[in-house]
C-alpha cells in the first residue's frame, strides 16, 4: 500500500503504515497532480485549503475516477459544489479494489467526512448468551466474546433481545440472575414464584433436567423448532405413561409456550435461513434505510437508520455505503437481501473475505425472501412517515423560539445542569440540539472538583470554562444559544465566561423553575434585560427549552448517581486494611457487587482469589 501526496513522483513511495502523507507544497496543480496518477486500485482524498478532509472515494483506476470529477459535466449540485472547495488531493495506491474498500471505510469512520454519506451506528450489537457456568444463566449481552459462553444472534436491538429472553423464560424458565447472586441463594426468587425460573440455585430442579432445558433453549435460537418440539413432545408422553403426571403436566405447559414463541418469532417457512434483508425507501427529499434480521429463521427485529449527507445521493450509493460500513465491523450472515441491486463486485468479494464463509448479496429474490423485502420496505416507509411527523414538530418548536428569543438563524443549542446530592460527587451535564434534533453523541459531562461543596454557581463556572475554552482553540461547534438551567447566579457565570473567552456574541437565556417549581411556570432570565419571560403553557418554544432542559437534567442525573454510587462502593472496601484494587474487584465479580459481600460470610468471602482466612474475618467485621 501507498501514499501519494500532492506533487509526488508519479511512482508512489511507501510510508509507514500505507497511510501517511509528506508534507503538501504552498501550490498544488489540479491537473499536473491528476495526470500523475496511476491507473491501479486505492483510495483518494479531497482537503480544502484549511486541510479538512472534504470526501473520501476508493477506485479501482484513480486515474480514471479522479479526473472524472473535472471532467464530467453531468455532476449533482452537490458534488459540484464540493469540488469548488478542493485545495488538494491525497492518494493511497492498494493491491486490490477490495482493500481500498476496507481503508476508505476506516477512513470514513475516523474522519467523517462532511461530503461522505454517514451512518451513525457506534454501539455494538446484542447478543443473547447462554454462559458456560454449571448452570447456565439467559442474559442479553454486548461486548466481547467469550469462548465458553454460546452467543446467539445479532440482534437490531436491546430491546428485541430483551423480548427474545422474556419469551424464552416463559418456556424453559432459565436462570438470569448474576453469578454472584446465584452463588448467594439460600432460598427461591420472585421469578421462581411468578413461573420464570426454575430454581436452579436451590437445587428444585435437578441439574440433568435443567441441562436439558438449556439444551432446547439453544436448539430454539439456532431455529431448530421441529427438534424441540419433537423433544418436549416425546419427554411428555413419557411421563405419561410411566404415570409422572404433574411432570406431563408441566412439559405440556411448556409445548403450549413454545407454539406461542413460534408464533411471534418465526417468519414463514424460513427457518434455517440466516439472512440480512436491507432495504432503501425515499420520500419527499427523506430517506430511510430499514435493516431486518433474520436467524435461524426467527425474525429478530428491525432497525432504521437516517444517514447524514444524502442530498443529491442516488438510493444506489447509499445502499452500498451502508453496506461497506456496517458489515466491515459487524458479522455478516451468509445472505443480504437488498432492494436495490449492489454492482460492487469488490464488496461481495471483501465480505467473504472478512466473514470466513461465503456471502451472498442478491437483489432479484422470489417467494418468501420477497415478501421479506418487501416487509422490510413497509417499516422504511412507515419510520419516514414517522420521521416527518417528528420534524414538522421540531420545525414549529424552532420557528416559535427564534421568534421569541429574535435569533432567525439559530440552529443550534447547548444546554447545562449540575446536579449533586449535598455537594457530594458533582457532575455538570452539557446536552446538543442541532439540526432540529437532540444529538446524543455530542453530549459532555464533567466531573466537578476544586470547588466548597454544594456551590453550584463555581460548579457551573467550571463546567462553562471546560467547554468553551475548547471552542476557543477551535475544537467543536460554535452554538446559537447556550441555555443555562438555573437562576440569575448561574447565568452570571455564564456571562462571565463568555466575556473571558471572547464569546460574548452568543446568546445566553437562564431557565430557573419559577416560585411554585412547576412545569409550565420556568422564567426565562436574559443579561441585560431585569424582567424575565415567562411564555404561556402551550407555547411551542417553550416546549422546545423544556425538551432540551430536562435532557440535560436527566443527563447530569444519571452521571451524578453512577459516579455516587461508585464511590460508595469503593470506599466500603478501601477503608479495609490489606483489600487493595484487585481484591476489591475480585469481591465485587465474585458476590455481583458491594450487596453481596455484604451479605456473605466468613467462610465465603475466604474462598474468594486473594482473601485469606484472617482477612475475611476482617472483611465481615469492618461490614458488620
Amino acid at each position: 500500500m501507498n501514499t501519494t501526496s500532492p506533487n509526488d513522483a508519479p511512482s508512489p513511495q511507501p510510508s509507514p503504515g500505507g497511510r501517511g502523507s509528506e508534507s503538501l507544497p504552498s501550490e498544488f496543480s489540479i491537473p499536473e497532480f491528476v495526470a500523475s496518477l496511476p491507473l491501479q486500485p486505492g483510495v483518494y482524498r479531497m482537503l480544502d485549503e484549511a486541510g479538512q478532509v472534504l470526501y473520501v472515494g476508493k477506485a479501482n483506476q484513480l486515474k480514471k475516477r479522479v479526473s472524472s470529477y473535472f471532467q464530467q459535466s453531468n455532476l449533482s449540485p452537490r458534488i459540484r459544489l464540493m469540488v469548488s472547495h478542493i485545495a488538494r488531493i491525497e492518494v493511497t495506491v492498494t493491491r486490490s479494489e477490495a482493500e481500498a474498500l476496507l481503508l476508505e471505510n476506516n477512513l470514513i469512520k475516523s474522519l467523517k467526512p462532511r461530503y461522505n454519506i454517514l451512518f451513525r451506528d457506534d454501539k455494538s450489537y446484542p447478543y443473547i448468551v447462554l454462559t458456560g457456568s454449571p448452570s447456565p444463566r439467559l442474559t442479553y449481552y454486548r461486548g466481547a466474546t467469550d469462548k465458553r459462553n454460546q452467543y446467539f444472534g445479532p440482534y437490531p436491538n436491546a430491546q428485541a433481545a430483551k423480548e427474545s429472553v422474556n419469551l424464552l423464560q416463559k418456556v424453559f424458565r432459565l436462570r438470569t440472575c448474576e453469578e454472584g447472586v446465584f452463588n448467594n441463594r439460600t432460598r427461591p426468587c420472585l421469578l421462581h414464584q411468578i413461573h420464570r425460573c426454575s430454581a436452579p440455585c436451590v437445587g428444585i430442579i435437578s441439574a440433568e433436567d435443567y441441562a436439558t432445558d438449556v439444551r432446547n433453549a439453544g436448539l430454539l435460537l439456532q431455529g431448530k423448532f421441529d427438534e424441540v418440539e419433537k423433544r418436549l413432545r416425546d419427554a411428555m408422553e413419557q411421563a405419561a405413561e410411566a404415570m409422572q403426571y404433574e411432570h406431563a403436566a408441566a412439559l405440556r405447559d411448556q409445548l403450549q409456550a413454545l407454539h406461542t414463541v413460534q408464533q411471534k418469532q418465526f417468519v414463514e417457512s424460513g427457518r434455517d435461513t440466516d439472512a440480512d434483508i436491507v432495504a432503501v425507501v425515499e420520500s419527499e427529499g427523506a430517506l430511510c434505510l430499514n435493516l431486518a434480521v433474520v436467524r435461524g429463521g426467527r425474525h429478530l427485529g428491525d432497525k432504521q437508520f437516517f444517514p447524514s449527507n444524502v442530498q443529491g445521493q442516488d438510493s444506489s450509493e447509499v445502499l452500498e455505503a451502508f453496506v461497506a460500513q456496517h458489515y466491515l465491523e459487524n458479522s455478516v450472515p451468509p445472505l443480504i437481501i437488498t432492494s436495490i441491486e449492489v454492482t460492487d463486485e469488490a464488496l461481495e468479494q471483501l465480505l467473504t473475505e472478512q466473514a470466513g464463509h461465503k456471502v451472498n448479496i442478491r437483489h432479484a429474490v422470489t417467494g418468501e425472501r420477497r415478501q421479506w423485502l418487501e416487509r422490510a420496505q413497509a417499516n422504511a416507509l412507515l419510520a419516514l412517515q414517522r420521521q416527518a411527523g417528528l420534524q414538522a414538530g421540531q420545525t414549529l418548536r424552532l420557528d416559535a423560539l427564534r421568534n421569541v428569543l429574535a435569533l432567525p438563524d439559530l440552529k443550534r443549542i447547548e444546554c447545562f445542569d449540575i446536579s449533586h446530592t449535598m455537594g457530594e460527587a458533582t457532575v455538570a451535564s452539557c446536552v446538543v440540539y442541532d439540526e432540529m434534533a437532540i444529538r446524543p453523541q455530542e453530549y459532555r459531562r464533567y466531573n466537578i472538583g476544586g470547588i466548597t461543596p454544594g456551590d453550584d454557581y463555581a460548579a457551573m463556572k467550571q463546567a462553562l470554562q471546560r467547554r468553551y475554552q475548547k471552542l476557543q482553540q477551535g475544537e467543536g461547534k460554535r452554538p446559537d444559544l447556550v441555555l443555562i438551567d438555573g437562576g440569575a447566579g448561574q447565568l452570571g457565570m455564564a456571562v462571565e465566561v463568555m466575556a473571558e473567552f471572547g464569546l460574548s456574541d452568543i446568546a445566553l437565556v437562564g431557565v430557573a423553575k419559577g416560585v411554585e417549581r412547576k412545569p409550565g411556570m420556568e422564567q426565562l432570565l436574559r443579561p441585560g434585560v431585569e424582567k424575565s419571560l415567562q411564555l404561556p403553557q402551550d407555547n411551542p418554544a417553550l416546549h422546545l427549552i423544556q425538551q432540551v432542559r430536562d435532557e440535560a437534567h436527566r443527563f447530569a442525573i444519571s452521571g451524578h448517581r453512577a459516579k455516587r454510587g461508585k464511590a460508595r462502593t469503593a470506599s466500603s472496601l478501601e477503608d479495609i486494611e490489606g483489600v487493595g484494587e484487585k481484591r476489591r474487584r475480585n469481591l465485587l465479580t465474585h458476590f455481583g457487587g458491594l450487596k453481596g459481600v455484604q451479605q456473605a460470610s466468613v467462610e465465603e468471602l475466604a474462598r474468594v482469589a486473594g482473601i485469606s482466612p484472617a482477612l475475611a474475618e476482617k472483611i465481615h467485621q469492618h461490614l458488620h
